[in-house]
């Protein structure tokens, strides 16, 4: 059974759905999703990221153990620093996505809420002879977030259980040491996407409500900031399905090191970076907003007729207006007309059934010649004739 964030008694607040059925449910807006996207982007509103999950890895060998594991260089993380690894299956496929962090004593996974339970399982069945202990943390601590660019101060105290805030940047600011960037700009939308998590007891979150009302910050919903991330091109968790390689949402930008040693997966990661293509591609749409409707997650993305990928995020933007991410086929054109599916509600809200096609344009953001950066040039086969 869902239970309710303490957020939600802040007046106006209307409740999102639950990223689970037994999960926390949190706010999707307080009233103005517009007002609240400026207030983040501007470092002034705090969200509540409660429905989120929190993993702990303790013990001597945790950082060099992890490092062997997942896709970043994590093993000489200094304590405070931040980091975003990936763990992956044999074949290379995204399993989880991971925020993290580390204390001095203590690393800290910071997952979407449905990892959480499966991700300790799987690390705590690895351990073998490692000094490590494993534990899903969620019950007890909670994650806030925001943005902070330049001047703007943390709205909210982190806490301090071992000497060190639990405060995590997100690297995906700018390439990381190690990593590469598909995405063929100059200007990367990321570096306007300073984002921040920051963790508390869970058992805080009434008091801080409370000082919310003596005006200490503003608040912004989820809406807000799924639009901020939209338009930063930032995959998480919820952009991945079954077949996800890190290379169709660039993600190798902020959360692998491709010279790091051997790790699960890594097999797949270095030989489409090197010599393959990823089979997908990651693009933005700017969707026509003349029907007011907004695709939803698994929404069709259609050229000519024909499927030619899925929308994975889907947002209204306070300056883009409305947009989506979307992973589609590498063959597609880069200026192919595009329309999306969308389900066309009821005067209540609810689904009727009935569907409407929104046209769309795309903003490339990894393009279809994405990998095979060795160069190697291709050997005739034995006995080939040429012409």
């Amino acid at each position: 059974m869902s239970t309710e964030s303490a957020f939600l008694s802040v007046p106006g607040a209307v409740a999102g759905a639950p990223a689970s059925p037994d999960g926390v449910v949190t706010a999707a807006h307080y009233g103005d999703p517009v007002s609240e996207q400026r207030m983040l982007a501007a470092g002034r509103a705090i969200v509540d990221l409660s429905d989120r999950g929190v993993v702990t890895v303790t013990g001597d060998d945790r950082l060099r153990w992890l490092d062997s594991l997942t896709s970043q260089a994590v093993g000489q993380l200094a304590p405070g620093s931040s980091a975003e690894t990936l763990l992956l299956d044999p074949q290379g496929r995204l399993e989880h996505s991971i925020r993290l962090l580390d204390d001095g004593t203590t690393t800290w996974l910071l997952v979407d809420a449905a990892q959480a339970a499966p991700l300790a399982g799987w690390l705590d069945r690895m351990r073998f002879m490692m000094r490590v202990e494993v534990a899903d943390v969620s019950a007890e601590w909670a994650t806030l977030g925001q943005l902070q660019p330049e001047g703007a101060r943390l709205l909210v105290s982190a806490a301090e259980p071992n000497g060190t805030p639990l405060v995590w940047r997100d690297p995906w600011v700018e390439v990381q040491s190690g990593g590469w960037q598909y995405a063929g700009v100059e200007a990367h939308p990321g570096a306007e996407f300073p984002a921040v998590e920051l963790l508390v007891p869970r058992d805080s979150l009434p008091g801080l409500v409370a000082g919310l009302g003596a005006g200490l910050a503003h608040v912004a919903g989820s809406l807000a900031l799924d639009a901020l991330r939209i338009a930063a091109w930032r995959p998480r968790q919820s952009d991945v399905d079954e077949r996800s390689i890190p290379h169709e949402l660039d993600w190798l930008r902020s959360a692998v090191h491709l010279s790091k040693g051997c790790y699960r997966g890594q097999e797949t990661v270095a030989k489409v970076h090197n010599l393959g293509h990823p089979p997908r591609r990651l693009v933005m749409l700017h969707l026509d907003g003349t029907l007011s409707l907004l695709p939803v997650a698994g929404s069709p993305v259609l050229s000519g007729g024909a499927e030619v990928g899925r929308v994975t995020a889907a947002a209204r933007h306070h300056d883009l207006g409305p947009i989506a991410l979307a992973v589609v086929k590498r063959s597609l054109a880069v200026d192919a007309p595009l329309v999306v599916t969308a389900e066309v509600p009821g005067d209540d809200g609810a689904p009727t059934g009935e569907t409407a096609e929104i046209a769309a344009a795309q903003e490339v953001v990894v393009p279809p010649e994405a990998g095979a950066t060795a160069g190697v040039p291709r050997i005739p086969r034995l006995g080939a004739v040429r012409r």
